[in-house]
């Protein structure tokens, strides 16, 4: 039988992730006969965390702990995770995701079908009821990326034909009811193949926070392997609640970090792609909004 891993990194988020990890517990119980186990990461956490963290170990042998000294990020925590992992699938999941009703050992039926397939991302809703953007997006390709930071995607989103043409960074044009191949989903869930993991190292930890799950599902897709987002099944995103703290020198940091894995992206994945004017432009407007930010930060 396959087993499941399932990885939740712990920040400072002592009350919301104790209530992620309670849902997913009472989800587990619906799923009884899954071989499965849960790896909490906490990443220095000093709000108490780390006590709760290991109350619940006490109570189920299945989960495991690592506790690091310092705050590691995103990629090298997750990867930390992941090597401690015995099971044969990988569940990413932000500890501000609430899972109420969802059958694990279907999604990994699914996987097992389909060879091709090396990852999965169901449905993820925000508070509001809508879709989470970044859950269902195609790879920001300068035109994508054009369109989306201009507004375009924003006024042509919702109209057909040209949704294609200009709201390719969220993938406008495709049906969010029914099931189908995307480009990257959230790292918020990411479902996952251990030997497709393995094959493409992992995650790049240069990214600390933001763009490694987009990263990653690129290096998966060049090896040929699809990605689906499957949304038979609904997950809720407590956006932001799992980063850090909204206050105006953290939102500064936030941006200052968004902007800093974009450029990571392009350098490793554009770069070559695209002429010394292009990519003098898009440096340049890059280290513009990260020098905005780090002003605003310090």
């Amino acid at each position: 039988m396959n087993k499941l891993s399932v990885i939740v990194l712990s920040y400072n988020t002592k009350k919301i992730t104790q209530n992620c990890l309670n849902h997913l517990l009472k989800v587990f119980e619906q799923n009884k006969h899954l071989d499965k186990e849960i790896i909490i990461v906490d990443n220095a956490s000093q709000d108490g965390s780390k006590n709760m963290i290991r109350e619940l170990a006490k109570k189920n042998s299945f989960i495991k702990t690592i506790y690091n000294k310092k705050n590691l990020g995103y990629s090298k925590a997750n990867n930390q995770g992941a090597r401690l992992a015995s099971g044969n699938y990988l569940l990413f999941l932000n500890s501000d995701i609430i899972i109420n009703q969802l059958d694990f050992q279907e999604l990994i039926n699914f996987l097992d079908q389909h060879s091709d397939v090396g990852a999965l991302t169901v449905k993820i809703v925000l508070s509001n009821g809508q879709l989470d953007p970044a859950s269902h997006r195609g790879f920001p390709t300068l035109w994508r990326s054009f369109c989306y930071f201009s507004g375009l995607e924003k006024f042509f989103g919702n109209w057909p034909f040209l949704n294609r043409l200009f709201g390719g960074y969220h993938l406008k044009h495709l049906n969010i009811d029914q099931s189908h191949p995307i480009d990257s989903p959230s790292g918020a869930f990411y479902l996952i193949k251990k030997n497709v993991f393995d094959k493409v190292g992992g995650f790049d930890e240069d990214f600390f926070m933001y763009g490694e799950d987009l990263d990653l599902s690129y290096r998966i897709k060049k090896l040929g392997f699809k990605i689906f987002y499957y949304p038979k099944f609904q997950v809720v995103h407590l956006k932001y609640a799992s980063g850090l703290k909204r206050n105006g020198q953290e939102k500064a940091r936030t941006k200052r970090n968004f902007y800093q894995a974009m450029k990571i992206f392009y350098q490793k994945h554009y770069h070559q792609r695209n002429c010394f004017l292009v990519n003098k432009i898009v440096y340049a407007l890059i280290e513009f909004k990260i020098k905005k930010y780090e002003k605003n930060w310090h």
